[in-house]
């Protein structure tokens, strides 16, 4: 896995609520050319839980096929069902997927199921495998000494408070590469404490390229200039609810894709959220 800036996919959708193909494709060059390290698709705010087993599929190999081996793409495969996760697993990498990110069964409160889950997937996939924590979704909280001693060294961060987690995550296991998330809200102290880089949908991801290569390479003072400068827009686009609708919509006037809808159910923007979008991308000046 490489370190730095995997942008999650937003999935774009047509007028009519199908997957648009032409905008899929313009979003992988659009991030490539951001400077994206890596692509992971069907997350969370990839709106995978609207989607068919059939648009899955067919959204995994539109985007494998125009990356064409560029950068590594990361296919999320979670489920409850464990035989589900590997035989989704098996199919990504038939796909050509380069890993797989795996949060838990949703409410599986068990800690010692949660490991008996990964270790049966650990030994049963052959491509890297990214373990995904986000307690808001799944509702299973895996505390730092369990992402430690999992044997998976590759770990995918949101609960907050993120960076204290990622110290803790290191003092156990100092192998461990963690990448954060969040809508890179955290980002500059995830990689004072240790991250090795982000995975998360922001609309502006050569913004965070930018802190990233600015950080990695010692100048520390501009990579937190550019971060404080548009940690504003990281927070609006980070809003719980409505969050995915304004990042779809800044990618929808970035002409990344062609038309911003989210899927059913869904919060949806008003005029005067529009109005606000506006206003914050003057204030960080980026009209």
């Amino acid at each position: 896995m490489i370190n730095g800036v995997f942008n999650i996919l937003a999935t774009p959708f047509t007028e009519q609520g199908l997957v648009d193909e032409d905008s899929l494709q313009s979003l992988v060059e659009f991030q490539l050319k951001a400077g994206a390290v890596g692509l992971t698709i069907l997350g969370i705010m990839g709106e995978v839980s609207k989607l068919t087993d059939a648009e899955r599929d067919l959204i995994t190999r539109v985007v494998i096929e125009q990356v064409n081996g560029r950068i590594p793409v990361i296919v999320n495969v979670t489920h409850t069902g464990t035989r589900v996760v590997i035989n989704t697993a098996h199919r990504a990498a038939e796909l050509g997927a380069s890993g797989i990110m795996v949060a838990p069964p949703t409410n599986l409160r068990n800690l010692d199921a949660v490991g008996d889950f990964y270790r049966t997937i650990s030994e049963a996939v052959s491509i890297p495998i990214v373990v995904q924590d986000e307690p808001v979704t799944t509702g299973v909280i895996m505390p730092a000494s369990l992402l430690a001693g999992l044997g998976l060294n590759l770990i995918k961060l949101e609960e907050a408070p993120v960076p204290i987690k990622i110290s803790r995550i290191l003092e156990k296991n100092p192998d461990a590469r963690i990448y954060g998330g969040l809508g890179g809200v955290f980002f500059l102290q995830e990689l004072e404490r240790g991250a090795v880089g982000t995975m998360t949908g922001f609309a502006y991801t050569e913004i965070l390229v930018s802190i990233y290569k600015d950080f990695s390479e010692g100048r520390r003072e501009k990579a937190a200039a550019t971060f404080y400068k548009y940690l504003p827009l990281i927070s609006y686009e980070g809003q719980i609810g409505v969050g995915l609708a304004v990042r779809k919509e800044i990618l929808r006037r970035r002409g990344a894709i062609r038309c911003s809808d989210i899927r059913s159910p869904g919060l949806k923007l008003d005029r005067l959220a529009h109005d606000e979008i506006s206003r914050v991308l003057d204030y960080v000046q980026l009209t």
